[in-house]
């Protein structure tokens, strides 16, 4: 579940790393062993440090702790409706992952529609040799001015999952 967490600030990554126009600049992820855009590696790193931050390895161990009481080790396993629950709170984090990315993806979005309008009104203008650095330039400022929502929204979908995790070993964390 933890996992699926930090997927959604890949996703977010991706979608912002597209709209910026790095979609063409990866990095390997050393821990799923794939490519992912630099500015996912950047979320990733940075909700790795605010999960430390918040206690979050603390938070995990009594939870694997806990369910070793709660749910000992047997074959039975999770239940139909567990596995639907788990399946439902995916799109709440794909609704996260969107969050985290919405505020750089609307900006760039102005951004290229005002790129759009000088074209029109100004066609002798390369726009691609304005557009770009400036889209990339744009895109970065608007990821540093988003920082202080990335806190909230990381530390929201963490209590969630550790909620839901509570939920599911019955074990009451969150």
């Amino acid at each position: 579940v933890l996992q699926v967490v930090f997927s959604a600030l890949v996703m977010a990554g991706q979608l912002v790393g597209m709209t910026m126009g790095l979609g063409f600049a990866t990095l390997v992820d050393p821990q799923n062993g794939i490519q992912v855009p630099v500015v996912s590696r950047y979320y990733v790193t940075l909700a790795s440090l605010l999960f430390l931050a918040l206690d979050g390895h603390l938070a995990l161990f009594s939870l694997v702790a806990e369910s070793f009481r709660t749910l000992p080790v047997a074959p039975i396993g999770l239940h139909a409706d567990d596995l639907r629950r788990l399946a439902l709170w995916g799109g709440e984090l794909f609704a996260g992952g969107v969050l985290v990315g919405l505020p750089v993806v609307v900006a760039l979005l102005l951004a290229n529609l005002v790129f759009g309008v000088i074209t029109r009104a100004a066609p002798q203008l390369n726009i691609f040799a304005v557009g770009f650095p400036a889209t990339l330039a744009l895109g970065f400022a608007v990821i540093l001015f988003a920082l202080p929502g990335f806190h909230p929204e990381f530390a929201r979908l963490l209590g969630r999952a550790f909620a839901f995790l509570g939920s599911l070993t019955g074990s009451g964390h969150g």
